[in-house]
């Protein structure tokens, strides 16, 4: 499959509007992750006060390399295994992001995600993080249609804080046939970010969280 290009509209880049000043990156190990570069050279340019963190998952280094991502950014990329990890990532990066996407994710690190599995800091910082998140996933043919995906979206699209970005077609590398599913372009992702933060923001302005303990003791 191939990655989206950076879109032009009427001339000029798409630039949503995006009201946080950080931002958690997941590069997951999709092909759709060899354009990565090209969109971390877009996000600088576009939000120049965009303070962004990026973690790639070990797979992603098939398709792109951390060098070539930290090249764009002003820090080190985080490779998303507990063996590269010394020090609590997990917590700094939950409390650091005010939101975060995952792009491209891959049908295994969604799925993952969905069950609730945190075997690897990104997934922890995901499932602890009270940041809204966005799913952009990056699927091979017959995987937009899977019994199992289909349940996993379901599961996602119950969390509050979670926006999932529909794939569109896309090229298949394997086939040779436009039946493989991309994410959309950068701007399309961060626009459904933004649009779930205001709404949360508007629906909880004291910005509080509710304790599984608010209620007492249920035991």
């Amino acid at each position: 499959m191939t990655a989206p290009a950076p879109r032009q509209a009427s001339g000029a880049l798409d630039v949503p509007p995006l009201g946080v000043s950080r931002l958690l990156l997941v590069i997951t190990g999709s092909a759709a992750a060899s354009g990565m570069p090209q969109w971390l050279t877009w996000i600088r340019a576009a939000y120049p006060e965009l303070r962004l963190k990026v973690v790639m998952s070990p797979s992603a280094r098939r398709f792109v390399t951390p060098l070539s991502l930290a090249l764009r950014l002003d820090e080190e990329v985080a490779v998303d295994a507990w063996e590269e990890c010394d020090r609590a990532r997990h917590i700094e990066h939950a409390e650091w992001a005010e939101a975060a996407l995952v792009y491209p994710a891959t049908f295994h690190f969604t799925a993952r995600l969905a069950l609730g599995l945190a075997d690897s800091p990104a997934l922890l910082t995901l499932q602890c993080t009270e940041a809204p998140v966005a799913i952009a996933p990056s699927l091979p043919p017959g995987g937009l249609d899977s019994p199992a995906f289909r349940s996993h979206w379901a599961a996602l699209a119950a969390r509050p804080q979670v926006v999932l970005v529909p794939p569109v077609q896309g090229h298949s590398l394997t086939t040779g046939r436009e039946d493989s599913w991309v994410p959309p372009p950068l701007p399309d992702a961060l626009r459904r970010l933004e649009e779930r933060r205001a709404a949360l923001a508007a629906a909880h302005p004291d910005t509080g969280h509710t304790s599984l303990l608010a209620d007492g003791d249920r035991s």
